[in-house]
């Protein structure tokens, strides 16, 4: 049975199907830096996660989308911050020439175990 949380006509937070929770999450804002945009989807990140039964610690797999590779570093530092030490997933972090909103500067896709 697929799973959803907080469904739209154009996208769940999160889907959870076979204990594995996929979800997206974007800035709630188009204003300020990389690290400011990272600290608020992080934050929702670990919300949509937790609803999900999962958590930062349960991520397997996670692709970062930055339009600056030049925030590279700031995008970092924020994530080393909040997923706890010795639980890093795999990760690819790409550089996109632009997201859905014009001043969005990044973006990240996980999937997660549930904690069952």
């Amino acid at each position: 049975m697929i799973e959803r949380i907080n469904t739209t006509a154009r996208y769940s937070d999160a889907t959870i199907f076979n204990g594995i929770v996929h979800a997206v999450e974007v800035p709630p804002s188009e204003v300020g830096t990389v690290a400011d945009q990272a600290q608020a989807l992080m934050q929702s990140l670990e919300r949509t996660l937790k609803a999900a039964g999962s958590g930062l610690g349960h991520m397997l797999m996670a692709t970062i989308y930055l339009v600056d590779m030049n925030d590279y570093d700031a995008f970092n530092a924020v994530w080393e911050a909040w997923v706890p030490i010795g639980t890093a997933p795999a990760r690819a972090c790409v550089q996109v020439p632009a997201l859905a909103h014009p001043g969005w500067r990044v973006e990240v896709a996980v999937m997660a175990a549930r904690k069952d």
